[in-house]
């Protein structure tokens, strides 16, 4: 009999642990809005969205940033293809409407994000110009690129379960996509998945690195994972969703072999919980040179890429990777 009271103890302690970590996670709807800033001068509120085609012929993401005590709003889009030019558009000036509009505007870009249903549906409409690269490197210095025009008209519909990080003010959604992208008058219909997340508070890209990762694998497992590289505090965030199940990353260990202008060429994530081990291979970049106030600068390579498990899985997904410089020059 004390053994089965013993048993019937931890089961309830389990059982307390999982709710606990169910509410540590849960999404507000309400949160879908926009936020009243603090003080800061780095408060930012961001409108992150990616998605990768259901035959990975085309990739994109598009990130809206909210800097009210700066009084801009970042405007960060690529639209790329593996084998093919990778197109930026990128706005670091833009005016943003009225709250609660989640909407800017400015240098030739309309946006506009719409909350369709919360934590369901999200729209992204824009139009704006963009930079056709041969050479995705060449976005690091703005050369050798050509004009075009970008119109999206693009819907995230969730495809799993929101999830709300523990540590700070942001979530995830893994996401179907559909809708279209034109390019210089060129229609392409999407279909495909994705990510999108939600964060709100100070973001300071210069202080520190990371590498953030999402997709889907064929067997319809979600991965997210977030390795944040604070000096002496490496801090692990993220989760494997599988149908019926959500797990908590509780270990994360990243690797990359850097190429040029240290764009990463190959990649490797082990997961905990389950010792989830996952090559990665950028196919296609959107890169970014993101520039602070005060000078500082951060290389962001950010790539559409395949995943591939140990245990014979494969998918894709988008990979990114922070990289604080020590000065504002870049070399090659």
């Amino acid at each position: 009999m004390r053994g089965e009271a013993m048993e019937e103890r931890d089961q309830e302690r389990q059982d307390q642990a999982g709710s606990l970590e169910d509410e540590l996670h849960q999404v507000v709807g309400a949160d879908e809005q926009r936020h009243v800033p603090d003080g800061d001068e780095l408060w930012n509120e961001s409108y992150y969205l990616d998605l990768v085609a259901d035959d990975g012929s085309l990739g994109g993401y598009v990130r809206l940033g909210f800097y009210p005590n700066l009084g801009v709003v970042w405007w960060t889009t690529a639209i790329v293809r593996e084998g093919g030019p990778t197109i930026m558009s990128t706005a670091y000036d833009l005016t943003a409407a009225p709250s609660p509009s989640i909407a800017a505007a400015g240098s030739g870009v309309d946006v506009t994000l719409s909350v369709l249903d919360a934590l369901t549906s999200m729209r992204v409409e824009a139009t704006a110009p963009g930079i056709s690269y041969e050479d995705p490197a060449d976005a690091y210095t703005a050369t050798g690129g050509q004009g075009v025009d970008l119109a999206l008209d693009l819907t995230w519909t969730t495809d799993g379960v929101p999830y709300h990080y523990g540590v700070t003010t942001r979530y995830e959604i893994p996401c179907v996509v559909s809708g279209t992208i034109t390019i210089d008058g060129v229609l392409f219909e999407v279909a495909g998945q994705g990510q999108r997340d939600h964060s709100w508070g100070v973001r300071d890209w210069w202080a520190f690195g990371w590498c953030w990762l999402a997709g889907q694998l064929d067997d319809g497992t979600r991965l997210h994972a977030a390795d944040i590289r604070i000096p002496g505090m490496p801090v692990a965030l993220g989760y494997v969703q599988r149908p019926g199940s959500v797990e908590t990353v509780t270990a994360l260990d990243v690797a990359e072999d850097l190429g040029r202008l240290g764009m990463p060429t190959a990649g490797r994530a082990v997961i905990e919980p389950g010792g989830l081990d996952v090559t990665i291979d950028p196919v296609a970049f959107g890169p970014l040179v993101l520039v602070a106030t005060d000078g500082r600068v951060s290389h962001f390579p950010r790539a559409m890429a395949r995943f591939t498990t140990t245990d014979g899985r494969s998918g894709m997904g988008w990979i990114e990777w922070n990289q604080p410089q020590d000065g504002p020059t870049i070399t090659g």
